[in-house]
């Protein structure tokens, strides 16, 4: 893991598997056409990137590269950034900028009246901006039972569903891994999730899918997606192990996976959030080809 991660990113907020089998002859064929110019997309899958996994890219870099390979979105990017993807005609599909990071969250009554606070001072923000997703997170267990911590998060998230909705917002919870890159962040089962939107009992809140993480934690990555899709809002990408390229030399076949979440209807936005060890800009393009299902 590099020394920028994701979790540094998140700092500054206000801060079963499948096996991957030889590469098919098209799927190899579309990883060699990256080396020359990007065909046109199929336009069944929306694209985006997470900026994180390209920091060391400077952003209207990063975006006039995004552009030329079809992507539409940078993901977790926040009030700061928005008009420099809005000068290249990007959106960004899943916004940060608010909250109190990945391990403080709603699970915790005594930060929900900052949580809250938080929240409502950016959803006018957001829906200025044409935005209309915003990431949120459960917080640690710090030895609270899953089931307290459903009920507290319901409480807290329920306080800002009439803003939500008057702004047209929806509040996107994300799934993590508690075993290798979040230790104790509670929301780390898709069940636990979907049980919170059943309790919340709006349109507007939803679930990041990351299907690195629930790789990890679950895997069964097609039928979770099939099963529960009804209540993922977004979805992330990241090849396991590693969290590097999703090519050959990871164990998700993400085709498969990609028409799984086709196949269900999903009209939202999948970013590539992958740390790449190869040149980064052509591991992207190579990554959205695999995904351009």
């Amino acid at each position: 893991m590099k020394s920028y991660t994701r979790r540094t990113a998140l700092k500054t907020l206000t801060g079963t598997a499948l096996t991957l089998p030889v590469l098919t002859e098209s799927l190899a064929s579309s990883m060699t056409t990256t080396e020359q110019t990007a065909p046109l997309l199929k336009g069944r899958i929306n694209h985006s990137v997470c900026r994180w996994c390209y920091s060391k890219i400077p952003l209207d870099d990063l975006c006039k590269a995004a552009k030329e390979m079809g992507i539409t979105s940078i993901d977790l990017t926040g009030p700061d950034e928005w008009p420099v993807l809005k000068k290249y005609g990007l959106t960004c599909a899943l916004p940060q900028g608010a909250g109190k990071g990945i391990n403080d969250g709603f699970n915790d009554p005594k930060f929900h009246d900052e949580l809250v606070a938080s929240y409502e001072a950016i959803f006018p923000k957001l829906k200025a901006a044409g935005l209309t997703t915003v990431i949120c997170f459960s917080g640690n267990r710090r030895g609270m039972s899953d089931e307290k911590g459903l009920e507290n998060c319901a409480v807290g998230l329920k306080r800002l569903m009439p803003s939500a909705e008057k702004y047209g917002i929806t509040m996107i919870m994300e799934l993590l891994n508690s075993k290798v890159n979040h230790k104790d962040y509670m929301c780390d089962h898709t069940a636990w999730g979907v049980e919170l939107c059943k309790k919340v009992g709006s349109e507007n809140f939803k679930l990041l899918y990351d299907i690195y993480h629930m790789q990890i934690m679950e895997g069964d990555i097609i039928r979770t997606i099939r099963e529960s899709s009804k209540y993922i809002g977004h979805y992330h990408t990241g090849g396991n192990p590693g969290r590097n390229e999703i090519d050959e030399t990871q164990e998700l076949y993400y085709p498969a996976i990609m028409k799984a979440i086709v196949d269900t209807g999903f009209k939202g936005y999948v970013a590539q959030e992958f740390i790449p060890v190869r040149d980064p800009l052509k591991s992207l393009k190579e990554a959205v080809l695999i995904c351009d299902v």
